[in-house]
């Protein structure tokens, strides 16, 4: 296979697995469709116009809202505060605040779940028995909880890169203190508000964890119970249309809202350096808002998982023998997963940095869909391809590796493509020019330089996979227990002290996950 772009030849050995790794994507999905359509005309418009469908799309559209307004409302002023305010400690504090990301959306469930209600940590302490959260206001609140960083993350770089002679010429033309912020900060926010919204809105779509715990159903939790408790599995493949339609939204809503927006210096010389905003009687409110969201989000799930760690019920050594084995399964699945999206993320990261072009981007773009379809539509539509294509891969660890890798592919994209924008294509040149072929001029002059990308990608897509519920659910085989499948199912039927040893463990290898994210910008 030739193919040619710019007046260069792409070489077949990157263009034949770049193509396998859009192909990969793309096949399930459509099988997803064609599986969606097998229904007579009749049935057809019963399965679409089910009453019960508008009811699961006023519940997710309601979640979805609720917490990118919750997000909002929690993350602006913390954001400001970390940036813009003479608070003491604001880079320790910021690091902090990001904390969070490190505790899966179900660990934070569980966590909630575990410290409220009899028996729990709240009443342990004060002898009070704080009401479990359920329902609506349960899952709105744990999402919150464990997905503000993300849009925390987006509003503190943006607040840190505005110009504050903005402010002060706004002053100057009489504006006083909200004015200036509502007036002239918040309007350059909003590409940083509509990047951090869509993050929160696709994790939210695509929760499986919280809103089955806390019993709230929505388009995912409902593909779940249709998949697993019902012999119609066309009702779920439309299900998981639905939802998928719904991330398309949003998708194309973020594009929209971004189109012609240009917040760029048009003058010369440097920005001025900014002045802390001194917080004067405001200070007792601020720290009370950061020490609230610390928290919930960090020191009642850390003390909740600690407190049912040791009260673990039963024989420790058998105990540990399922902890063990759990651990083990979720290597054995996410190893083979990191290396493989690697491998797969390799080709797609040259072809994008190398050879740029409509068809390399085309490509490129192809792996962040698999990365924002939610889970289970995902896992779905692969058990609907394996099923009519590959049989023998239905219910095997195989399948559920290539599920991660496919998944996972846009996380294991970024990494390499850094590291291949600082690799000079020269290397390259000069060792085609001593008489290497292609491959060897890459393999000798710019895979050393990306060595260290590779790994990150690989550590990312392993953290990713041990964390991952929804793929793990539907496509692990019979029997195959992961850490993740351990805390839902124990959380599910409260048995808290069970679970607890798994959340910790998780909770742990997401730590890693934030350090790796943390290391690689302080090296940035």
């Amino acid at each position: 296979m030739i193919l040619r772009t710019q007046g260069k030849t792409i070489p077949p050995y990157f263009l034949v697995p770049a193509l396998l790794a859009g192909a990969g994507v793309l096949l399930p999905l459509l099988y997803l469709v064609l599986r969606a359509f097998e229904a007579d005309p009749q049935a057809l418009a019963e399965l679409v116009f089910r009453e019960r469908n508008l009811h699961l799309l006023a519940n997710t559209l309601l979640l979805a809202l609720g917490v990118m307004g919750g997000a909002t409302l929690l993350a602006l002023p913390l954001a400001w505060l970390t940036t813009q305010s003479d608070l003491r400690g604001k880079r320790w504090l910021a690091l902090l605040l990001i904390l969070p990301l490190a505790i899966p959306g179900y660990v934070g469930a569980f966590a909630l779940l575990g410290a409220s209600g009899p028996n729990g940590l709240i009443h342990a302490l004060t002898g009070i028995s704080w009401p479990r959260p359920s329902g609506y206001w349960g899952a709105l609140g744990v999402l919150v909880l464990f997905n503000y960083p993300y849009l925390f993350l987006n509003l503190r770089a943006a607040l840190l890169g505005l110009d504050p002679s903005l402010e002060e010429a706004a002053r100057s033309l009489g504006y006083r203190g909200p004015e200036v912020f509502f007036k002239v900060v918040l309007p350059q926010l909003r590409p940083a508000l509509y990047a951090g919204w869509l993050l929160v809105g696709l994790h939210v779509l695509g929760d499986f964890g919280v809103v089955s715990l806390m019993r709230f159903e929505t388009f995912s939790y409902a593909i779940y119970l249709q998949y697993t408790a019902s012999f119609d599995r066309v009702y779920a493949a439309w299900l998981s249309l639905m939802l998928l339609v719904l991330t398309v939204g949003l998708l194309m809503g973020e594009a929209r809202l971004l189109r012609g927006l240009s917040f760029s210096r048009v003058g010369l010389g440097s920005a001025r350096a900014r002045q802390a905003t001194p917080l004067g009687l405001w200070r007792w409110p601020a720290l009370g808002l950061v020490a609230l969201s610390l928290g919930a989000a960090l020191i009642v799930p850390s003390s909740t998982i600690l407190y049912w760690v040791f009260r673990w019920p039963g024989d420790y050594h058998r105990g540990l023998e399922g902890i063990a084995q759990s651990f083990l399964h979720s290597a054995q699945a996410s190893a083979p997963a990191a290396l493989l999206a690697s491998l797969l993320a390799l080709p797609l990261a040259y072809l994008g940095v190398r050879f740029p072009s409509a068809f390399s981007r085309t490509l490129e773009r192809t792996a962040y869909l698999g990365y924002t379809v939610p889970p289970l539509a995902f896992a779905l539509a692969l058990i609907f391809f394996s099923l009519r294509a590959v049989p023998f891969l239905y219910q095997t660890l195989a399948l559920l590796v290539l599920a991660y890798s496919l998944h996972f592919l846009a996380e294991a994209i970024g990494p390499i493509r850094s590291a291949l924008y600082q690799a000079s294509p020269r290397l390259e040149e000069a060792a085609r020019s001593l008489g290497y072929s292609p491959l060897g001029a890459f393999v000798r002059a710019s895979l050393p330089l990306i060595q260290r990308g590779v790994l990150s990608s690989m550590a990312l897509v392993f953290l990713s996979s041990v964390k991952e519920l929804p793929l793990t659910f539907l496509l692990a085989p019979v029997g195959f227990d992961t850490l993740a499948t351990r805390i839902w199912g124990y959380t599910a039927e409260a048995m808290f002290a069970e679970a607890a040893p798994y959340a910790l463990l998780i909770a742990f290898f997401s730590a890693l996950f934030v350090g790796l994210l943390l290391t690689q910008e302080k090296r940035a």
